[in-house]
C-alpha cells in the first residue's frame, strides 16, 4: 500500500511537522483534548508537575497544574493501564475489558476480592484505609522488595481485572467504585485493531518498529489478547498509509497527509512532559532532532547527563535542548540546557523563552 500521489517525495522534515501539529493542536476542553490525543500517560513525579498536567497544559485553554485530578469525576475518562499507565477515554476503555489478567488467583484470593467487592458497593466510593480497616488484610510484599499493604495490592489487581474503577483521587490517592461489568467484545480482531488505531492516534507517525513496540505494549491494557498482536500489526502494515524515508518505513492514521502545507509550525517555546506524545518515541525522537534524551529520574545522580527531570524544549519544529525547572520560595526556578551548548541567537528567541517561562508560572499558579 502506498500513499497519495504528491509533487514531491516526503521527506523527514514533513513527518516532524506532521508529528508536532497534529498533538499540537489548538488549545481545547479538556475532554476534548483528551479524546483528541488518545491516550495521555501519567507519571507520579511532580517536577515541577505530574506529566499528565505538562502534557495538557500545552493542549487545554487555561490550564492549570492538578485539574485533571480535579476535575477526572465528571468527565468522561477512565484511568487505567494501555499501552503504559494513564487516562484515556471511556470508549477505549470498554474495547479492553473484561480483562483477564496473566497472574492467576487463587480461589482464597478471589474470596478475598469478592467481599471486598461487596463492601465497596455498598460504601459507593472507598478509600484504601477503608478497605484495610475493615478487612485487616495485613501487610505484603510488593514488587520493589518492600512492604505494603495487602489491601492496596488487593484493590489494584481489582481494578487491573476490571472489578473496580478509579472514581476520583484525593491528595493523588486512589479512591475506587464498582465497575459495571459489560460482555467480551464480539469481534476481538476489530476490537485490537481499534486500539492499534488510537495508539497512532496518540504517537503518529512512527516507524515500523515503533508501532511494533507500542502495539506489544498492549499485552499491558488486553493481556486476553496476547496472542492476537502479531496479527494486529500484519493488519495495520496493509491497511494503514506509510512511506519509507531515510530507510525507515514510517505510519500514520488514515485520512492524514504528512506532507500538507497546513502543518506549520509557530514560534513558541515549549516545555515537554517526558513522555509527551512529541518526544515518547526515543527513536523517532533521534531520528527528528538528531540527538538521544533519555528520562533520568531513575538513574543515579552522578551518571545523569541532563538531570532527574529534564524536559526536552521545543522551539519551532526542533528540539533545541531541556530544562530542569523547580520551585523554590515561590518562585519557578528554571535551569536550560542547549544541545548546541548555547542558545539560539535567532530573533525572537529570548522572548519566546521567557514568554514559556511565565506560562508555567501561571500553570503552577505561581502567578499571585
Amino acid at each position: 500500500m502506498s500513499t497519495a500521489s504528491r509533487t514531491a517525495p516526503l521527506a523527514l522534515a514533513h513527518l516532524r511537522r506532521h508529528a508536532i501539529a497534529r498533538t499540537l493542536f489548538a488549545p481545547t476542553t479538556l475532554g476534548r483534548a483528551i479524546q483528541r490525543l488518545g491516550f495521555v500517560q501519567a507519571d507520579p513525579i511532580r517536577a515541577p508537575a505530574r506529566a499528565q498536567d505538562l502534557t495538557l497544559r500545552h493542549r487545554v485553554v487555561d490550564y492549570r497544574a492538578g485539574e485533571l485530578e480535579r476535575r477526572y469525576a465528571r468527565l468522561p475518562i477512565e484511568e487505567d493501564f494501555f499501552v503504559n499507565y494513564g487516562f484515556l477515554p471511556r470508549d477505549t476503555h470498554r474495547l479492553m475489558h473484561p480483562r483477564t489478567a496473566r497472574t492467576v488467583w487463587t480461589k482464597a484470593r478471589w474470596k478475598q476480592a469478592d467481599a471486598v467487592l461487596d463492601f465497596v458497593r455498598h460504601r459507593g466510593v472507598v478509600h484504601p484505609r477503608e478497605v484495610d480497616a475493615h478487612f485487616q488484610h495485613g501487610k505484603t510484599r510488593n514488587w520493589f522488595g518492600g512492604s505494603s499493604n495487602a489491601s492496596t495490592q488487593l484493590l489494584d489487581g481489582m481494578h487491573y481485572r476490571g472489578l473496580l474503577r478509579i472514581a476520583r483521587r484525593e491528595g493523588g490517592v486512589r479512591l475506587y467504585a464498582a465497575r459495571d461489568v459489560h460482555a467480551a467484545a464480539a469481534d476481538p480482531e476489530a476490537a485490537i485493531d481499534a486500539l492499534v488505531d488510537v495508539v497512532l492516534q496518540a504517537y503518529a507517525p512512527l516507524p515500523l518498529r515503533s508501532m511494533s513496540e507500542l502495539i506489544s505494549h498492549l499485552r499491558a491494557g488486553v493481556p486476553q489478547w496476547a496472542d492476537l498482536r502479531q496479527a494486529a500489526l500484519r493488519r495495520a502494515r496493509e491497511r494503514l498509509p506509510h512511506a519509507t524515508v531515510d530507510g525507515l518505513e514510517w505510519y500514520w492514521p488514515a485520512g492524514e497527509n504528512p506532507a500538507s502545507r497546513r502543518h506549520a509550525t509557530d514560534d513558541r517555546l515549549r516545555l515537554l512532559a517526558p513522555f509527551d506524545p512529541i518526544v515518547w518515541d526515543r527513536r523517532r525522537f533521534e531520528a527528528f532532532w538528531g540527538w538521544a534524551y533519555r528520562f533520568e529520574a531513575y538513574t543515579p545522580a552522578p551518571q545523569r547527563i541532563r538531570g532527574y527531570y529534564a524536559l526536552p524544549m521545543l522551539w519551532r519544529d526542533r528540539v533545541i535542548g531541556w530544562g530542569n525547572v523547580s520551585v523554590r520560595e515561590g518562585q519557578l526556578q528554571a535551569e536550560l540546557g542547549y544541545v548546541d551548548g548555547q542558545a539560539p541567537r535567532e530573533a525572537g528567541f529570548a522572548a519566546a523563552r521567557d514568554e514559556e517561562l511565565q506560562r508555567l508560572s501561571v500553570f503552577l499558579g505561581l502567578d499571585g
